[in-house]
């Protein structure tokens, strides 16, 4: 079984790189951690594109408010328009609701109409009133 032998070795580092502080700093601990910051502040410095690395933050963070607000004038527009599709196909199916339901009416007065006579038709025969 291979395992990855990276977290070991980055462990060890950072106890020996946390052991080396504390020993110059003669077991002092707050000394031990002033001093690793101030290490790291120079590190930092050293390192290549650090002058701008404050204008290319703010860009950066720009960038991210320009493409958030981009994807929230979209999302609203999408949801004006998926609005009015709703709004369309509920007056469409509200006018074939009405529709089926004045059709169902025409029947249903065919039908009381038709039964009417059938009734008027069948009284007459056993000698009812027409």
């Amino acid at each position: 079984m291979s395992k990855s032998r990276m977290p070991m070795y980055l462990g060890l580092a950072a106890a020996g790189a946390g052991g080396y502080y504390l020993y110059n700093a003669g077991g002092d601990p707050s000394t031990a951690k002033h001093q690793m910051r101030i290490d790291a502040e120079k590190a930092r410095q050293k390192m290549p594109g650090s002058d701008n690395a404050e204008s290319t933050g703010t860009q950066a963070g720009a960038n991210v408010d320009d493409a958030i607000a981009r994807a929230r004038a979209e999302g609203k527009e999408a949801r004006d328009k998926l609005e009015g599709l709703r709004d369309d196909a509920k007056t469409k199916f509200n006018a074939g609701v009405e529709k089926v339901n004045a059709g169902v009416d025409q029947v249903d007065r065919d039908v009381e109409k038709k039964a009417a006579e059938a009734k008027g038709a069948v009284s007459g025969w056993f000698g009812g009133k027409k």
